[in-house]
């Protein structure tokens, strides 16, 4: 096997040149925040009167770079993970460093002859702050008709790229709008097979890609010839490829994007955007710097932030809302009390978990109680007696915050009515709108947005109107099943502008329910500890 190992290395040798600041007069960003946008203004015109489909536009970010380039190249490998990551020396103080997540042309043999394939990336939307925020982020790029329509042209024109040279009926999708993950994005990505002529081989397979769909546009020379001259610098290397051809006439190649070029003590990394005629000028704007960013993280940071410090930063710097709080969690027979347990300890509360059959006498052996729970449970709120249970609670004059059940109990205690949902929401996710008004808001929701997503577990719900003394403060929105304006709701048999009741505040006792499940992984865990922390605000005067 040919290698280098033991070969002397005598020829001349330079230290790299770094730099701790910019030179003066050359800046950060290719073109001053917004400008980008206009240049989607610009191409938006250019797919109305049809000259274009799609382009692909790009911008140069820069950072004075103190790091050598092995350096800059291992924390890639590190926080940003890709299929073709490289390190090139190019001589004359020119380095190349990249993480690239796109193939562009591989070429191998097999028992039915040469098989090209390529692996069209288009599609972007940035990653989430935890797993389930991902979830969220996957299904709207996988229900978004304008990535879907970037990915299919891109799709459709490497397929024509390979039936220049592949056999009829050899050129075919095998993998569709697939999601492949990287450390700050989410890519959807096609996978595209053909087998060559025999005329043909794999550096013919590689030209007749040239410039690659996912870095021009469609129709291509239209494309390119727009790029050229809305562009204000050269791409240098961006959009090129990096691989191999290898002696038995195989080729692997993937495209440089987030590729570092670091010249003179400088590093640049170019970023583009898919345009179309849906595009959203300060969204592709903002792509190019997420994408751009990963890079830039590797130039200019030692140590980037790991997710969860970076959670934990958000939070003030305050004390947890639940330290050195007692809280008595009733259970009525709930296979979720222990995940909203884990909620309540995670502001810093003790809790002490007891069966509905045991709670005057776990009351008792407490003594100190600062906030009391009740849990969700099947069945409806007489199953368990749970108004007895309110009543033990508001003698000790101890607050009170429920979940599901907890909220029909209450609604019920004070003298409202329960009815039963035409079609059960279980496991099902709803927005809700945190509708309180004047002086009866109350704590529950403080720095919770206006509206978020909720889980729902129920089939009874409080029907209107509530007793005069409990208000309603969080209800579900318009366009929702048992929200506002809804033809024909088969949900509920409230009126179309009488909202479902998802939360309600006592208007004088601290005493406070929500109908969702703050613990579900269909409620952003964040929304869901805060809740349960603002829980605590409620005291009795």
């Amino acid at each position: 096997v040919a290698c280098t190992k033991g070969l002397p290395r005598s020829g001349p040798s330079a230290p790299f040149r770094s730099r701790e600041a910019m030179p003066e007069g050359v800046p950060r960003r290719e073109y001053e925040p917004g400008h980008f946008a206009t240049l989607v203004d610009e191409a938006k015109k250019k797919f109305a009167r049809g000259d274009l489909f799609e382009a692909v536009l790009s911008q140069t970010f820069r950072e004075p770079c103190a790091s050598l380039p092995s350096t800059i190249f291992a924390r890639l490998q590190e926080r940003n993970p890709s299929p073709y990551g490289f390190q090139m020396n190019l001589g004359a103080d020119e380095c190349l460093v990249g993480a690239s997540p796109e193939m562009f042309v591989r070429v191998e043999a097999n028992p039915s002859g040469l098989r090209v394939e390529t692996c069209p990336i288009s599609g972007t939307i940035k990653r989430g702050k935890d797993a389930l925020e991902d979830a969220e982020n996957i299904r709207r790029i996988l229900t978004d008709p304008k990535e879907e329509s970037e990915i299919t042209m891109c799709t459709d024109v490497d397929r024509n790229d390979k039936s220049r040279i592949c056999r009829h009926g050899s050129v075919k999708v095998i993998g569709r709008r697939q999601i492949e993950m990287y450390s700050r994005l989410i890519h959807t990505v096609d996978h595209v097979e053909g087998y060559l002529r025999p005329e043909f081989d794999a550096l013919d397979a590689f030209l007749c890609h040239m410039w690659a769909v996912t870095v021009s546009g469609a129709p291509k020379t239209w494309a390119i010839q727009f790029v050229e001259e809305m562009e204000k610098s050269q791409r240098r290397w961006y959009g090129a490829s990096v691989g191999h051809v290898a002696f038995d006439g195989h080729l692997n190649t993937g495209l440089t994007l987030r590729t570092i070029r670091i010249h003179d003590g400088v590093a640049e990394v170019r970023a583009g955007a898919t345009l179309l005629f849906d595009s959203v000028p300060d969204a592709e704007e903002k792509e190019t710097e997420l994408k751009a960013s990963a890079c830039l993280n590797a130039v200019t940071s030692s140590a980037p932030l790991p997710k969860a410090a970076a959670l934990s930063a958000a939070r003030n710097g305050s004390s947890p809302a639940g330290a050195g709080k007692q809280v008595l969690l009733i259970d009525f027979e709930d296979s979720f009390v222990h995940t909203l347990a884990n909620y309540v300890r995670q502001t810093g509360a003790t809790v002490t978990t007891v069966r509905h059959t045991s709670t005057a006498v776990a009351m008792q052996q407490m003594g100190h109680i600062d906030l009391a729970l009740l849990s969700p449970g099947p069945g409806c709120p007489k199953d368990f007696g749970v108004s007895k249970h309110i009543d033990l609670l508001l003698q000790r004059k101890i607050p009170i915050f429920g979940v599901c059940l907890g909220l029909q109990s209450i609604v019920e205690h004070f003298g409202g009515e329960l009815d039963q949902l035409a079609y059960p929401m279980h496991g099902k996710p709803s927005l809700i709108e945190v509708s309180g008004s004047g002086d009866c808001v109350g704590p529950i929701f403080e720095g919770l947005p206006r509206s978020f997503c909720v889980a729902r577990y129920h089939s009874l719900y409080a029907k209107r109107p509530l007793p005069d003394c409990l208000a309603a403060t969080a209800c579900i929105a318009a366009g929702q099943p048992g929200g506002p304006l809804v033809a024909g709701d088969p949900v509920t048999k409230e009126s179309k502008n009488m909202p479902l009741v998802m939360a309600v505040q006592h208007r004088s006792l601290p005493v406070a329910a929500v109908q969702f499940h703050p613990e579900s992984i269909l409620t952003s865990p964040e929304n869901g500890v805060q809740l349960v922390e603002n829980a605590f605000k409620m005291k009795f005067a």
